[in-house]
């Protein structure tokens, strides 16, 4: 009986009360989605940086990741994919060319010898964000002391540097010293530098993250775990040779500032390898892989490089 109840009651409520319920109620008709549930708002794209590109344009097709090498290929992936920002690894001897259009940060190469003066003149200018070094393709431990003016300039100004470790692309390189392990010593030795780890030391990724959860000075780039047009592989094969080790490498370190997304561009197309790589990672934390987490390394909250 209770609903002929509350029908009585209706009968009795004055014509002004009878217009503002049904005001009510016609409002909460209008503002209701067809299903008459509340959608909840769409969330905002995500904006990523690739901490880890080459831009050395060859204006060229590049038949390892089957892509053009061209910077007008550069400019279009990064639009379609709202990649914001990028961070590009110059070769010892490169050109320097500026990309401030694309927002991309740089690092200057070093070969075996420093050249001090002219490495601080480059940091000095604004003109670099990062100092690379090639270990492996340069015969050389990470802690040789020939790398010591480099490190101490990193200190100086502010920025980080950048160690190839793991696999090589020339069989003249020597692995011996692009072991990730190998960087443990001058991690402690250089406490006020932050070191980056590039490929994650890929296929020796439990020592990559092990030194990286050690060390509070020491990050990961994930770029290159495979290389090519990502589309041929087969899915077990994306999964075992991407997903699984950057999955494991996120849960062994435990930290979500410690992981930074790169590809290695153009050795993949940037698209294909970013839907891989967010699969390793929770979503609550692709803000800070994909984006911040390079930021903050690469100082893009920075004045935007000099010309």
């Amino acid at each position: 009986m209770r609903h002929r109840v509350a029908a009585s009651r209706v009968v009795s409520l004055s014509s002004t009360c009878l217009l503002a319920v049904f005001a009510v109620c016609l409002a909460g008709c209008v503002s209701a989605p067809a299903g008459g549930k509340a959608q909840p708002p769409s969330e905002p794209p995500l904006g990523v940086i690739d901490a880890h590109i080459h831009t050395n344009f060859g204006d060229k097709f590049f038949e390892q990741g089957q892509v053009m090498d061209s910077k007008a290929e550069l400019a279009a992936e990064m639009k379609k994919y709202n990649v914001v920002g990028a961070v590009s690894m110059n070769h010892p001897g490169d050109a320097y060319a500026d990309l401030s259009d694309l927002n991309i940060g740089q690092c200057v190469g070093l070969a075996t010898t420093v050249d001090a003066q002219r490495l601080e003149a480059d940091l000095a200018s604004g003109r670099f964000r990062c100092i690379k070094i090639y270990l492996g393709y340069e015969h050389q431990y990470a802690s040789d002391p020939n790398y010591e003016p480099a490190y101490r300039l990193a200190e100086k100004y502010k920025v980080p540097v950048v160690f190839h470790t793991g696999d090589t692309s020339n069989p003249k390189a020597k692995l011996k010293y692009a072991d990730p392990l190998t960087i443990d010593e001058v991690a402690v030795d250089h406490p006020k530098v932050t070191f980056v780890l590039a490929h994650a030391g890929n296929p020796w990724i439990e020592s990559t993250a092990e030194v990286a959860y050690k060390n509070p000075n020491v990050v990961i780039d994930g770029s290159a775990f495979l290389i090519g047009k990502l589309q041929d592989y087969l899915p077990e094969t994306l999964e075992t040779y991407v997903v699984k080790p950057l999955r494991w490498i996120f849960g062994y370190v435990n930290d979500p500032t410690k992981l930074m997304f790169g590809t290695d561009w153009p050795e993949t197309e940037i698209g294909p390898y970013l839907e891989v790589f967010k699969r390793a990672i929770p979503k609550e934390h692709w803000k800070a892989v994909f984006h911040d987490n390079a930021a903050r390394v690469y100082g893009f909250d920075r004045p935007t490089a000099a010309k």
